[in-house]
Order: C-alpha cells, then sequence, then structure tokens
C-alpha cells in the first residue's frame, strides 16, 4: 500500500477512501462531459475506454506505491464527488510529488477540488512527504489554475508532459 493515501482522511465535507472497481459506473458521468477533458490531449475519445484506463492506472499506482487518486465521497450521503490524491511523477526529468484533483461535472464550482487538494497538502507536509508539492495543469485550465493559486501555489514553470503544454505550479513546505 502507498503511503501516500489518504485512505480513512477526511475534510470538512469528505471522506478519503481507495477508489473500489464498483465505482466505475459513478465515474463515468466524468467522461460523458466534454468539459471534463477539454483541456488534455491524448484521452480516448470513447468516454469508457477513458474511464477504464484511468482506473487501470488509478490500480497499478496502489500496487506499486507511487501514490494514488483517493475516492472523494461526501460525508453526509456517501456520493462520489471525485478523485484526488498525491501522485509520484517525474517532470522533466526530476521526481516530484503532485496534488491531483478531478470532480464530477455535477459537483463542480462547490470547493471540492480545493478542500481536497488542501487536505493532500496538509496531510503531504505534516508526514514530510516532500519539501515542495507541485500540480501539473494544463495552461488553458482556469479553473484547475484557481484551485492551484487557493491552496498557496505559485506557477513556478511551463513545460510539456506527456504532449500536453503545462504550467508547473508549486507550494513549498513552510
Amino acid at each position: 500500500m502507498s503511503r501516500y493515501l489518504l485512505e480513512n482522511q477526511t475534510s470538512e465535507r469528505l471522506q478519503f477512501r481507495k477508489f473500489l472497481p464498483s465505482d466505475f459506473d459513478d465515474w463515468i458521468p466524468f467522461y460523458h462531459n466534454p468539459l471534463s477533458t477539454k483541456y488534455w490531449d491524448g484521452l480516448p475519445l470513447d468516454p469508457v475506454v477513458a474511464c477504464k484506463e484511468q482506473f487501470a492506472r488509478v490500480f497499478e499506482r496502489y500496487e506499486e506505491g507511487s501514490g494514488g487518486m483517493n475516492a472523494l465521497v461526501l460525508k453526509e450521503t456517501n456520493e462520489l464527488v471525485g478523485m484526488c490524491g498525491l501522485l509520484v511523477q517525474i517532470v522533466d526529468g526530476l521526481e516530484e510529488l503532485e496534488i491531483g484533483y478531478s470532480i464530477l461535472p455535477e459537483f463542480w464550482l462547490k470547493g471540492f477540488a480545493f478542500e481536497a487538494a488542501q487536505k493532500c497538502k496538509d496531510f503531504a507536509f505534516k508526514n514530510n512527504f516532500a519539501n515542495s508539492l507541485i500540480s501539473i495543469i494544463h495552461v488553458d485550465n482556469m479553473p484547475s489554475r484557481k484551485v492551484a493559486l487557493k491552496n498557496g501555489m505559485y506557477l513556478d514553470k511551463t513545460t510539456s508532459y506527456k504532449d500536453n503544454p503545462v504550467h508547473i505550479f508549486r507550494v513549498n513546505q513552510v
């Protein structure tokens, strides 16, 4: 199991847990909304294929211990609202720890991405996982950029990641 998982952690409204194969049907609406993936080139066009690939990578990360996305569920209703986690990434040849987040479209603009990203930041720094954390955000993805800035991150550099132009936002441990 990855030490980077926030399994059984909570924030104000959210419970963090590992993804289960049974979460697939609840996550597929993410890929049915074209706005969810409009900023990332190279994803499969078929929503089912894209979701299957993402789930395969989530479970692969769990197995290899390279961090992973946590399912974000509402404490009150146990509904899946999104995913967020600490991910070991290689950016420009350097190993970094990323805060990654995605929220289901029906839960956009309710502060869940920030709430989850902030919990990931606090958890990583409390456990001394890294001196700094990043978020890899497509240069045109304004909603994700706003979450990063609200989470205390600054624009560190612009580069290419998986054939996409991205900003690397960073926050340093204080």
